[in-house]
Parts: C-alpha cells; structure tokens; sequence
C-alpha cells in the first residue's frame, strides 16, 4: 500500500510565522528551527475528520437559523485542487467569517458593531468527485484590530481544508478583488509575491451570481506547486 503524502510541506510564498508587521507572531513564531515528526500511515490515513457531521444546511450560512442572515448575499464556489490540476474529492471544507458588520460571534471580539442573532458565522462542506464545494453566506465587512494605528482587517473568509486524516489540515483567508485595505494589512502583506498575494483574492463571476438574489465568488484552492494557495497553517 502506497503511503499518501500529506497536502505539502510550506511554501516560500506562504506568510512568514515572524512578519514585522503582525505584532503578535514575535510572542508565538517559533526561536529555533522546527523539527520533522514522521507521519506513520495510520496517522495519515486515519478516520476521516468531521465529513459525516455534514447537514442539509451547513453550507448556507444565511438559514442556519430562525431568521435570515442581515448583509449582501454572496456565493462562494470553487474548486479543491492538486498540483497538477486535478481534482481532489472527499475534502471537508470549513469556513469561518465575521457578520456583515465585521464582527465575529465569539466573547474575544468586542469591537462596537451589532450581533446578527441570524447569523454564527460558519459553514462546512465536502468537495464533490470534481473537487467542487458551494457556499451561500453574506459579504463579511472589515474590522479594526488594533495591531497599529487606524488597523482594520480587509473583509475575508477563512477556510479550513481536512484531508484523510487530521494531520492533513491546511488554513488559509480568501479576499475580495479591489479592497481598499489590502495595503494596510500586514496580514494580507506577510504574502510577500504579488503573484501569490493574487491567488488569494476570489474573483467575481457574473455566471455564479445569481439574478435578484445573490453575487457570486470564485475561489479555487491549489494544494501544492508553483501555482499554489498561499497558507497560514499546516498540521
């Protein structure tokens, strides 16, 4: 039995742990150089994580509740794919998103913007046999976080991927083409290749976007090679 290799090692394009710029990663980047851990094949190929608690709802973000979520309706699709530009099915594709006024359901976030009783902020899907996943959510807005002066946070999406095991996660944000804060955010910046800073913008389709009821994103996720999504995490 072949032994799966794990989504990839990092990458010279994703952030760095220790970016000026983002004050917290001097308290939590690692001091000493990191040390491999070999994987064992029942590590890797362990119960799949998560992919059977999927329900009907999980991937609209807008009926998760008694009521509707307040904000733009936007639909988010894309595809999960390899190096090589091949489909990769089966992946549990989790987001997580603060509410069309930026702010974020959790005890932590105490920025002065209302709650959406409608809305908690997270969703979850498994890629097709096409690699394909769907959303239905509403546009995060920005948000301050005090990391400088006048700091506030492009409007973003974080996406959370599992493969066949929980030691094949991988983490990243998606942004949204044209955000005026992209310059400001040391976050967006610590991707430091303009080339790989592109491939975490989605891009308006006008053929996802649905006619009186929502705008459609796209946003592919490449795992590996030179075409690779940048990510912030890798377990």
């Amino acid at each position: 039995m072949q032994t799966p290799r794990p989504y990839r090692p990092a990458s010279e394009d994703d952030p760095r742990s220790d970016y000026a710029g983002y004050k917290s990663t001097a308290l939590r980047a690692p001091k000493r150089p990191l040390v491999p851990i070999p994987q064992t094949l029942s590590e890797i190929t362990g119960p799949v994580y998560g992919h059977e608690m999927i329900r009907p709802t999980d991937h609209d973000l807008t009926r998760q509740h008694e009521g509707e979520a307040i904000g733009e309706r936007i639909i988010v699709a894309g595809r999960v794919l390899d190096e090589d530009g091949r489909p990769v099915p089966n992946t549990l594709v989790e987001i997580w998103q603060a509410n069309a006024a930026g702010r974020y359901v959790h005890a932590l976030d105490q920025h002065p913007a209302p709650l959406d009783p409608n809305f908690s902020g997270a969703g979850r899907v498994v890629t097709d046999e096409e690699g394909r996943y769907r959303f239905l959510s509403v546009k995060p807005g920005p948000y301050p976080w005090r990391n400088h002066h006048n700091a506030w946070r492009p409007a973003h999406i974080h996406f959370s991927l599992f493969g066949p095991s929980f030691l094949t996660r991988l983490v990243t944000q998606m942004y949204f083409p044209g955000d005026p804060f992209f310059p400001y955010d040391p976050i967006f910046q610590s991707v430091t290749d303009e080339k790989a800073q592109q491939r975490m913008i989605s891009r308006f389709d006008i053929d996802l976007t649905e006619p009186e009821w929502a705008t459609g994103y796209v946003f592919d996720i490449v795992l590996r090679g030179r075409t690779a999504t940048p990510m912030e995490d890798h377990a």
